[in-house]
């Protein structure tokens, strides 16, 4: 194995049960989340977590894209600027 990370005894190449997703946001950004999430008693992160597994992110996510693409007059995907 040619890797910085050594293997350890119980490394099976499988897949980890989670995994680390850093990003980063403006600072208004953050402040709006860290009120949503102090109103709830939670953390950013973990608001943020149950905003993405919501039975309905995946509708309200697409219809966010298509009211910016409307708002900037072309496609932002063939842009490079959302996947």
């Amino acid at each position: 194995m040619n890797s910085l990370t050594p293997p350890c005894d119980n490394d099976h190449h499988e897949q980890p049960e989670s995994q680390v997703l850093s990003l980063r946001i403006e600072a208004a950004l953050f402040e709006r989340l860290n009120g949503h999430a102090a109103k709830r008693g939670m953390s950013v992160q973990d608001y943020v977590v149950r905003t993405l597994v919501r039975d309905d992110f995946d509708e309200r996510f697409k219809a966010s894209v298509e009211r910016t693409e409307r708002f900037y007059g072309h496609s932002v995907r063939s842009s490079g600027g959302l996947a």
